[in-house]
């Protein structure tokens, strides 16, 4: 797995949505609320496995001052990202 640099990306933050993009497409976006309850979350196939998805959800937990919860239901992608989280905790 390499880590991304996000630097390059544009980081657009609206109504509780965090997306990275580039002039071409969406890398990645995760939706939550003021409880920190992670709504949805997607990584463009082509950037996954690069630390997206956790870089996304720093971002709500510094947003949002409080631990991440992942709603129900979670894909398998999603449950090998919160067993991941729970690591991260």
């Amino acid at each position: 797995m390499t880590n991304i640099d996000i630097s390059k990306y544009k980081l657009v933050e609206s109504d509780d949505v965090f997306t990275f993009k580039n002039e071409n497409t969406t890398l990645g976006f995760v939706r939550f609320n003021a409880k920190a309850e992670v709504e949805y979350i997607f990584v463009n196939p082509i950037f996954r496995k690069q630390g997206l998805a956790k870089k996304l959800l720093k971002l709500v937990k510094e947003k949002t001052v409080k631990d991440i919860i992942l709603q129900e239901p979670i894909s398998p992608l999603g449950s090998k990202l919160l067993n991941s989280l729970n690591k991260w905790r």
